[in-house]
């Protein structure tokens, strides 16, 4: 560990003891980082400093702000934290707001102050947000005038003290201040941001991340598989509090010297026209938004776009061929991990194929071993391990010695390794579905029920009775058009067993307005599995 530049220790004392870090790979030229360093100095300062200060860095539905006009408010907002809230390096700052160019800049604005920034999703209850106060111990908190209520019960009920301050009125605070903000002169390894976790397997995990950190996603990810240019745009739905979002939507176009559209918020029916109308050359969403707009497309000019990436789901290999159908464009499938920053596996676009998540990043080396750490054959289904650049630390969690085994960070994920070196999604661990004596990929069985006209979207678990035993639960989203039903349940389990296994095909099928899904846009599988029980204990099909 370098010397801090925190004045506050709080994120370096509750890392975990260096003998549970997974080995981190930094022997690449590109991620050899100097001992000190500051991010946001290094991604938007820098590039003012190259004189491309006048080109647009951010556009929200109305508004373009140009990497000058960024990098200025930046400084200002910084100012105002330091001068006016006392803010002080390595303490943390609750970020609570929607996606735009004010929230974006006051995420680098904390960072560059060598804060610890703790961005939390805007539909995040006021008990899920009380549970990262509690964690994290901010010391301010920053929020959209629409969430303060939500925000003052969080720090209620954890019973803390902290500034809570809007971003509006963070936004008026900055327009007195004057002069360039200097960048904290923080370690390589200091904290910078803590990501949350969804929370879905009990209290929420903290993810730790350097300075170094994002830069190494930058270089990875960014540089060598998704290779941004200058002229890009950049689009999509993810929040910027879901790390997904982050790289997607600022890191990576930052580093590039590209633009990225912010919007408050994203779903199918708003995507397709703003790609339109700010003539988006790539976009960021998951897997449901591209099958959801795939009936849409004829509607709007997408004509602009180049790349098209997906991750936080599994990607069926019927959507990624039905959107390369459409548009031309292949979907650029990826798996990553809060734990990890962003993504560790997933190719470039000319080498995606349909039902095949990627190969490793390059600067990250993945396996698929067995439930005793033993490496599986080539073709063999197993729990994926990944280490690279960057890394799983948990603040003060025991749970980082489940994380990490022997220095490999262990996703809980099952993946197939191919004999040409590409990487297969099957399922997350838990949710292998054991039938009969079989173990079946629920996004498997879900990518034959997507191919089926009627289908819009579906999920797949298995569903547990009294006696202990598993089958196949579907649970399916029909289009406009088609009726549920009987006929409908037949018919989905005849086009299943047409296509894979018999004993593949789902035993039971509720029909469902919508699936259960998080704030940043995963299917609640925890909650379906909890309705398949009950479902199957009812003895019907479908509902």
């Amino acid at each position: 560990m370098h010397r801090s530049g925190h004045l506050d220790p709080f994120t370096r004392d509750r890392l975990p003891p260096a003998a549970e870090w997974p080995v981190l790979l930094l022997d690449r030229p590109e991620h050899a980082y100097p001992a000190r360093l500051n991010c946001v100095a290094a991604l938007l300062d820098a590039r003012v400093a190259a004189g491309h200060g006048a080109r647009p860095c951010f556009h929200d539905a109305t508004t373009t702000w140009s990497y000058a006009e960024t990098a200025a408010m930046v400084d200002r907002l910084a100012h105002v934290l330091v001068r006016v809230h006392g803010l002080v390096p390595g303490a943390r700052v609750l970020l609570h707001g929607f996606n735009g160019p004010l929230l974006a800049a006051c995420y680098l604005a904390i960072m560059k102050a060598g804060a610890v920034t703790v961005a939390t999703m805007p539909l995040l209850r006021a008990s899920e947000l009380q549970a990262i106060v509690t964690k994290a111990q901010p010391s301010v908190a920053l929020c959209d005038v629409r969430l303060v209520t939500v925000v003052r019960e969080a720090i209620a009920g954890a019973a803390a003290s902290m500034a809570l301050v809007t971003l509006d009125g963070l936004r008026e605070a900055s327009e007195g201040m004057t002069g360039a903000f200097t960048p904290c002169d923080t370690a390589s390894d200091d904290v910078c941001l803590l990501g949350f976790t969804s929370g879905t397997t009990g209290a929420p995990k903290a993810t730790m991340h350097f300075h170094r950190d994002v830069l190494a996603v930058v270089h990875a990810y960014g540089a060598q598989v998704l290779r941004l240019v200058a002229d890009d745009v950049v689009i999509g739905s993810p929040p910027l509090a879901f790390t997904f979002g982050l790289g997607g939507l600022v890191l990576f176009p930052l580093a590039a010297g590209a633009s990225s559209v912010l919007l408050e918020k994203a779903p199918p029916d708003e995507l397709l026209p703003a790609i339109a109308r700010h003539r988006a050359t790539v976009t960021f969403t998951a897997p449901a938004a591209y099958r959801a707009m795939l009936p849409k497309l004829a509607q709007h000019d997408v004509s602009s776009l180049r790349r098209c990436v997906s991750a936080g789901e599994t990607l069926s290999a019927a959507t990624f061929e039905a959107w390369r159908a459409a548009t031309g464009i292949p979907i650029m499938d990826g798996i990553g991990a809060t734990e990890l920053l962003h993504i560790f596996i997933g190719s470039p676009a000319e080498d995606a194929r349909a039902g095949v998540t990627g190969r490793v990043v390059p600067g990250y080396e993945a396996r698929v071993v067995d439930e005793a750490g033993a490496e599986c054959a080539r073709g063999t289904a197993g729990l994926l391990e990944v280490r690279g650049p960057t890394g799983c630390r948990y603040l003060d969690d025991p749970r980082q010695r489940d994380y990490v085994r022997e220095g490999w960070n262990r996703t809980g994920d099952s993946f197939i390794h191919d004999v040409d070196g590409t990487f297969r999604y099957q399922a997350r661990a838990d949710d292998m579905i054991t039938a009969a004596g079989y173990n079946i990929a629920g996004p498997e069985v879900e990518g034959a029920l997507l191919t089926h006209e009627a289908v819009a979207e579906c999920a797949v678990v298995g569903a547990v009775g009294d006696d202990r035993t598993m089958v196949v639960a579907a649970y399916v989203v029909l289009r406009a058009g088609h009726d549920a039903g009987e006929a409908m349940t037949l018919a989905l389990q005849a086009h299943v067993r047409d296509r894979l296994a018999p004993f593949k095909a789902p035993r039971l099928v509720a029909f469902v307005p919508e699936l259960p899904k998080t704030s940043t846009g995963k299917v609640q599988r925890a909650v379906l599995r909890e309705r398949a029980r009950a479902l199957r204990s009812g003895a019907v099909s479908s509902a």
